[in-house]
Formats: structure tokens, sequence, C-alpha cells
């Protein structure tokens, strides 16, 4: 990440540089204080300057408080990059229409080479708040014995509801399926308590657990299609993926 400022910055040894280089990384400190922050004078940048002084650490830390980094200087790795990232911003606030202009035309340029993507649904190219779609909306109500809301996106909902659960009805879908018994007493518990009763007990105590575990998903699950009967809404776009606006 620091490689690719720099060479937005123009840094002129971004390539090779090498954070964990101690003269590398005083090199580059200096550099973007005279190059691009110019935070201070020229003549108060000769501590900076001196990057062979056993000293210079001690320079850098009061640099990081003078321009208020909000990273512990401990972390010197960290404050380099948010100098280097501060220099960043500056440069761009320095010609801000150039770069803007400048990521505009990479925009229109991704926009323009982005391949046109044609939907086969059908319900893509239907305008759900037409009169035409309103009027089909409220004339099906009429013929399902549906009191139509006034908005006719509810009325749809409800039409939806009554023709799910006539289907359901007529095909018996509503209707239970019977499963096999589980032979939870021949099951083994994975631990033996040392006595026959005992663990017959503890088997019946699992499956009361597993039962009230089951319980409380089923009523989450109501409240989830509840929540989502509210939230939902019929426009569909298939082509981003997505259910309403």
């Amino acid at each position: 990440m620091v490689r690719r400022k720099l060479e937005a910055l123009g840094y002129h040894s971004a390539d090779t540089f090498d954070i964990n280089d101690s003269r590398q990384f005083r090199a580059l400190v200096l550099w973007l204080e005279d190059q691009v922050i110019r935070h201070y004078k020229i003549e108060d940048r000769d501590d900076l300057r001196n990057i062979d002084s056993k000293l210079w650490d001690s320079s850098f830390e009061k640099y990081c408080k003078d321009l208020e980094c909000p990273i512990a200087f401990t972390e010197q790795k960290e404050c380099l990059e948010w100098v280097v990232g501060l220099a960043v911003k500056l440069e761009y606030n320095d010609d801000k229409q150039k770069y803007s202009k400048q990521v505009s035309d990479v925009i229109k340029e991704s926009k323009s080479s982005a391949p046109i993507v044609k939907s086969s649904n059908p319900l893509d190219n239907l305008d759900f708040y037409s009169d035409e779609f309103r009027k089909g909306v409220n004339a099906l109500a009429d013929m399902l014995q549906i009191t139509p809301h006034p908005n006719h996106l509810i009325t749809l909902e409800a039409i939806c509801t009554l023709i799910i659960q006539s289907l359901a009805s007529e095909n018996n879908l509503t209707s239970s399926k019977e499963g096999k018994p589980f032979p939870i007493m021949e099951s083994d518990l994975g631990f033996d308590m040392g006595d026959y009763i005992l663990n017959q007990a503890a088997k019946v105590l699992r499956l009361l657990y597993i039962h009230d575990l089951r319980d409380l998903q089923t009523k989450i699950n109501e409240c989830i299609v509840a929540v989502q009967t509210i939230t939902a809404n019929p426009k569909t776009d298939t082509k981003l993926g997505k259910v309403g606006f």
C-alpha cells in the first residue's frame, strides 16, 4: 500500500523502497517533508535532514506530534504510513481539479467498456407503478374477492398469499409427512453415568432439550418471515440480484 502511494507521489525510489531499512525510512520522511508536506520552515528541517544521527528517532517523534498523528509513536511503520497518506491528501488538495478530471475520465472509460447485459426476465420490463399495472392488480383482486388496498403493491402481496395457500391446500402441502421414529432410547449418549435408569433419564432430557431448540428455531423463522412480509417489495430486478429497492 505504501509503495503505491509513493508511486502516486512520484517518489524516485518507490519500486525499491524497503520500510524495514532504517536509512531508507529516514530518507523518505525527509523527502516527504521537503517535497510535499512542508510543515517546517527549511531551517527547521535540519534534525530530520541528519538521517545518520542517533537522535533522529526523537526528531521523527516530534515531527509526528507536530503533524498531529493519531498513532502511537511506538508503531513507527504505522506512523510512516499515516505521514505518507497525509502527503497524498495534501498533493491531491493542491491540484484537486486535475485529479478529479483524471478520475472522471477513468470512470467514463470503465462504463463505456462494461458489457450491456439484457435480462430475459419479463418482470424486469414491467412498470409496477403504471396505471395499467395498478388497474390489472385491482381487477385480479375483484376476481378473487379480495378487498383492494390503497397501495396496489400490498394488494398484490395479498393476492400472492391467497394463491399460495390455495395451491398448498389442493396439493396437501400443508399436511405433515410421516417421519421414521428415531430409536433415541437405544442411542449412545457419548458418556456413561454408571446406572441404566440414569442413562435413560439423560436421554429423555436430551430429547426434551432438542425439542425446545427446534421450537425456538421455528419461532425465530416465523419472526423472520413476518419481518420479510413487511419489508418485501414485489419489484424484482434479477440483473442486480435484488428484491425491491
